[in-house]
């Protein structure tokens, strides 16, 4: 499984690329979009690495702290709750 600095750095360089090439077109729409649009996936994509590292497995070494499904789901509901 990819970690998480390494998803969130890959999203970025994806992003810097395209804010790049519409930075040498003098693009300042196409740039203003970019960025709105990298700061929206990126907090989309943050939730989604914690509802990821709530549902993965525990290490071996921590079997007598595991919790149920259904902790796991309640875990995801109070992330997810809007407040």
């Amino acid at each position: 499984m990819r970690s998480r600095d390494r998803v969130l750095q890959s999203l970025e360089n994806v992003y810097r690329t395209a804010f790049s090439a519409a930075e040498g077109a003098g693009n300042a729409e196409r740039m203003e979009t970019l960025d709105m649009e990298y700061q929206r996936d990126q907090l989309q994509l943050e939730v989604l690495l914690d509802i990821r590292d709530l549902l993965s497995p525990e290490p071996e070494d921590s079997a007598d702290r595991t919790i149920s499904l259904l902790e796991k789901a309640q875990s995801i509901r109070k992330l997810t709750k809007l407040r």
